[in-house]
């Protein structure tokens, strides 16, 4: 019960404050698409396979686990080179990308995958969303970044103040 109170909070804490949007997977729920895809591998319809890998991938970059993100990245990567696949199937494959991507922290190749979303669906809400929170994040890591230097900068400049005034 505490549990999901603190979930909701930080759903609600997140609404507010307009940070993350893309919803998060839990293990239980990738432990049920690997069982589904196990089964589905035994004597199901190439389509249906496809559709169960599909759910999988969605819950592995969907996931809090790097090593969960990193395995759907790859599933996804290895899927968007079938070339049977059609439109609508390569757009939902490299928006999963572009998710995986943002949760890895590699913002830039997400934010090149969103766009490619977008040559396919211009108005996809989705992918628009995530075009914008890439943007936002390249803007804040950048900001942070120019602290970061700034700061170094000071200290370098403090120590070398502190050396002159030490010898005189």
């Amino acid at each position: 019960m505490e549990a999901n109170i603190g979930k909701f909070f930080e759903s609600v804490g997140n609404f507010f404050t307009g940070s993350e949007q893309i919803p998060w997977c839990e293990r239980d729920i990738i432990a049920g698409c690997e069982r589904e895809v196990a089964e589905a591998q035994k004597g199901s319809n190439d389509e249906f396979f496809k559709e169960c890998l599909m759910r999988l991938s969605w819950s592995l970059v969907h996931s809090r686990h790097p090593e969960d993100v990193l395995r759907g990245i790859a599933m996804l990567e290895a899927s968007v080179s079938d070339a049977n696949s059609s439109p609508l199937q390569l757009r939902e494959t490299v928006y999963l990308l572009a998710v995986g991507h943002y949760r890895s922290g590699d913002y830039s190749k997400s934010r090149e995958l969103v766009e490619q979303c977008l040559m396919i669906a211009p108005a996809w809400r989705q992918a628009l969303t995530l075009k914008k929170m890439n943007e936002d994040r390249i803007k804040r890591d950048g900001a942070i970044g120019i602290g970061i230097a700034a700061t170094a900068v000071g200290l370098i400049a403090g120590g070398i103040a502190a050396a002159v005034a030490r010898k005189k």
